[in-house]
């Protein structure tokens, strides 16, 4: 009798690796969304005090925020956002967004104004599955206008992208319009983000597809620092989608 195929064997030997992967994955995700305080390991960034900002950084899940927050979270992005969303194909609505802003698994970053207590900016972000990675994705990055161009954004991205590290996700990954001049520089240009490997594309027309999604990996280690006294000087911060 001639010799057995073992390609039966090699496929089911890959298939099996690949639930394996999945499987640790998804385990790394729901781990990551069980901790109570992502903050807490990064104690270092808790504030930020650079270029005349006197800011405390907190994290909070969705389920836990007050509803002023949440409107006032909203709010700001309608503001910062609405005109590119009608721009696109997409459109604006805010029952859409809203309900996306408040889905359970949401989580923010939101920098306080320690003297008032004011929001000032803040991030939506979830520990999530990308098809088969494990990922940290930003859904909105939103300042009020007088914090812009302090610095604050890329602190913000910073502590995204080490919460990404600590808690062993693949990548940190975001979706920016192509036409937010200001959104493309700040995460291509000042963060190092490149367009990720599942951003749609079309060969024949440059323009079919009015978004990107860009995605940075976690390893090596991001390089960032803590905070610095006020009289440093720190890049640029950007509303972006």
């Amino acid at each position: 009798m001639g010799r057995k195929s073992t390609k039966g064997k090699e496929k089911k030997k890959r298939r099996k690796e690949e639930n394996a992967k999945l499987e640790a994955a998804l385990a790394k995700v729901e781990k990551a969304n069980q901790i109570a305080d992502p903050l807490e390991l990064l104690s270092p960034f808790k504030k930020f005090e650079r270029n005349g900002l006197q800011l405390r950084i907190e994290c909070k899940k969705v389920t836990n925020m007050e509803k002023e927050l949440i409107d006032w979270a909203f709010q700001l992005t309608k503001a910062n956002m609405q005109t590119l969303y009608e721009d696109s194909d997409w459109g604006w609505k805010d029952k859409d967004k809203y309900t996306e802003m408040t889905e359970e698994r949401a989580q923010y970053l939101i920098a306080f104004d320690i003297p008032t207590g004011k929001p000032m900016a803040f991030t939506h972000f979830r520990f999530d599955m990308e098809l088969d990675d494990e990922v940290v994705y930003c859904y909105e990055i939103q300042l009020e206008e007088e914090c812009r161009r302090k610095g604050l954004g890329k602190f913000l991205m910073q502590i995204l992208e080490l919460l990404a590290y600590k808690t062993e996700m693949t990548k940190v990954m975001l979706t920016t319009f192509k036409n937010n001049k200001v959104s493309q520089d700040f995460f291509k240009k000042t963060m190092k983000y490149e367009v990720d490997e599942i951003s749609p594309e079309d060969p024949l027309f440059d323009d079919a597809y009015h978004y990107e999604i860009l995605s940075k990996p976690t390893k090596p280690k991001p390089k960032a620092t803590g905070p610095t006294p006020l009289t440093t000087t720190h890049a640029q911060a950007v509303t972006a989608s």
